[in-house]
Parts: structure tokens; C-alpha cells; sequence
């Protein structure tokens, strides 16, 4: 697999797909990772995985929401820490916040790996940037080790998050999130930027701003955003999962 020839459509895909495999090996993802991964997957094959023009839209919303944000949060788990921990990072470190690992079946064995896992990342990427980006990289702090705030609504480990992180947020953005955890975010007043590649989801249809499109391609897309400081405009989330549902449906008209 590691030898994918760049003129190979599907290349990107069957990377993840690869990084997905070897994080499992590690310990990193919980047992359905994989399940969900190939959900997501299926999705995108009917936006042929590539980022809608409606998906674009929705990555330049959260990119002006996340800059004018008091007090922003990203909130990564398993599957996304392995795809997108680098762009992730990105964001953090262009907007000036931490990220905090919070995960729907919780182990300590698992937070840790997942904390080292973007640590690493970050060293990665030091290495890979200019020397004026070292400190601003090396900053951003990751949390969850400390699960000493709660999310009112939901009960036992999933109500579990950071005081300085989830709890203190006024917008989250958060990737592959939980329906339930979304609604509790929203409940509580906070602006919720979900990443989700099933526009009829829960999460979908509950969060702020809607992202339908894998989670590496719009994590990318807002670092790309970012840089062209947008402001936020009126959001209509309903018609923008409309919007992705036509791209799919459209689907058999590329055959």
C-alpha cells in the first residue's frame, strides 16, 4: 500500500485507510473505529471525495466563526487525531487555542496514546516549519488527561471533558462527534462546528455549522481559510445539508 503510485484516483483514501489499520495495531482507536471510518467512506465516494461547493462555504463559516471566538476549543478523538491531527494542530496554532482528546469509549491506555500521539505530531510538524513557527507550534496545549469539567445532559464518562477546554468554550469544533454530546454542546449555549460526512445525522442536523466532507480535506480547507481572516456571515445549516444531499443524490449522473 505504500507504494501507491501518485496517478492512482484513490490514493488518499487507501492512505488513510492505511493509517487507520496501524493505529488500531497501536491501541489508538476503539473497536468500531474501522466501522465508522468505512461509513464515512461510503459517504464520500457520493461527494466523489472531493469538497463540494457547499462544503466550501460551510469551511469558510467555521474558519470566521472559529476568529472571532472567545474562547475556542477543537475537540479531537481517535479517527480524527489519526487523519487530521496535523491540520488540527494547524488550526490551534494559527488561532490560538488548545485541543483537547475527548473520546466516546474512554480508556486511560487510549488518552494517553492519543496525547502522545498529537505531541508527537506537533514535533513532526516543528520540524517541517519555519523557525518563526516553533514557539506558536510548540504551544498549543493538549488537553484531556484531566477530566475535571463535566457536560450537563449526559451521563457517566461521556459527560467527561476539560474544565480550560470543552466546558470553557464558547465554540467547539469538533470532528466525528457523538449526537448526543452535540446536542448537550448546543443546549449549553456553545457554537458546535461538526465535521460529518452523514449530512442526515444527528450531529448533522444539530450543530451550528455543518461540514459535510472528510475530515483531513476540511480541516485543510479552514487552515487555507483562516489565512484570508473571514468574518461570519448568516448561516443557514438546513439548506447547506440540503445542498450536500443534492451532490450525493446527483451521484449516478458521474457514472
Amino acid at each position: 500500500m505504500t507504494d501507491i503510485p501518485d496517478s492512482h484516483p484513490r490514493k488518499s483514501s487507501l492512505l488513510s485507510r492505511k493509517k487507520m489499520v496501524e493505529a488500531s495495531k497501536r491501541g489508538l482507536l476503539a473497536d468500531s473505529a474501522m466501522i465508522a471510518h468505512g461509513r464515512g467512506e461510503a459517504f464520500d465516494y457520493l461527494l466523489g471525495e472531493r469538497t463540494s461547493a457547499s462544503a466550501s462555504v460551510a469551511i469558510r463559516e467555521a474558519a470566521a466563526r472559529l476568529l472571532s471566538a472567545t474562547n475556542p476549543i477543537i475537540s479531537m478523538n481517535g479517527n480524527s487525531t489519526v487523519l487530521a491531527g496535523t491540520e488540527a494542530i494547524k488550526i490551534a496554532t494559527m488561532i490560538g487555542c488548545p485541543i483537547e482528546v475527548n473520546i466516546y469509549y474512554r480508556t486511560e491506555e487510549r488518552m494517553r496514546g492519543l496525547v502522545r500521539e498529537l505531541e508527537s505530531q506537533k514535533e513532526i510538524l516543528i520540524a517541517c516549519s519555519p523557525p518563526e513557527e516553533h514557539d506558536a507550534i510548540s504551544g498549543v496545549e493538549i488537553l484531556g488527561l484531566v477530566s475535571d469539567g463535566r457536560i450537563p445532559g449526559l451521563e457517566g464518562p461521556r459527560s467527561y471533558c476539560s474544565a480550560r477546554g470543552i466546558e470553557k468554550a464558547d465554540v467547539v469544533l469538533v470532528p466525528l462527534e457523538d449526537g448526543d454530546r452535540c446536542e448537550a454542546l448546543v443546549g449549553l449555549g456553545k457554537q458546535v462546528i461538526a465535521i460529518d460526512l452523514n449530512p442526515l445525522s444527528r450531529t448533522s442536523r444539530t450543530a451550528t455549522v455543518t461540514i459535510v466532507d472528510e475530515v483531513s480535506r476540511a480541516l485543510s480547507g479552514i487552515v487555507d481559510e483562516l489565512t484570508g481572516k473571514p468574518n461570519p456571515g448568516e448561516w443557514d445549516n438546513d439548506l447547506a445539508l440540503k445542498d450536500a444531499l443534492e451532490v450525493m443524490c446527483s451521484a449516478s449522473l458521474r457514472i
